[in-house]
């Protein structure tokens, strides 16, 4: 005897249950457990009517967690992969550009503070790469490395 398959709407609850999901995210999720009858698009409809699915809160819980490891730009990118609307993408990166430097401070911090400044150009090349990697603009990297320098 077998356990019941759970429905299509009891998948995306405990997927949402987890953490904010975008439509697009759940879509591709919940795709390939549609069984013959359902219609995945009318649940999602539904999702949002009863505002399980909004994208604003997507937003902020993406901003929030990620903001402080990350760059604007690393933000914005993954937002865009949630499939949220451009608009929702370039005011959250509106945001985070208030603190870009701030944070791309704290990053460096984190990860070169105790090393001091960088000896080399090797060496600052590598720090660059770091904070580039981590989505911090280029003239941000340039100010966090000027910093760098002074707090020697």
């Amino acid at each position: 005897m077998g356990f019941a398959k759970p429905s299509l709407k009891a998948r995306a609850l405990r997927l949402l249950a987890q953490r904010e999901h975008s439509r697009a995210e759940l879509e591709a999720k919940l795709a390939r457990h549609v069984q013959e009858g359902e219609d995945l698009a009318a649940l999602l409809d539904e999702l949002q009517r009863r505002n399980f699915i909004n994208e604003e809160r997507v937003a902020e819980s993406v901003v929030h967690r990620r903001a402080a490891r990350f760059g604007a730009q690393r933000v914005a990118q993954e937002l865009r992969r949630k499939g949220l609307d451009e608009d929702l993408v370039r005011a959250a990166a509106a945001q985070l550009a208030d603190t870009e430097l701030e944070r791309a401070l704290a990053v460096w911090r984190q990860r070169f503070g105790a090393a001091a400044p960088a000896a080399t150009p090797q060496e600052r090349a590598r720090q660059m790469r770091f904070l580039a990697a981590r989505g911090f603009a280029a003239d941000v990297v340039r100010q966090v490395l000027r910093c760098a320098d002074e707090y020697e």
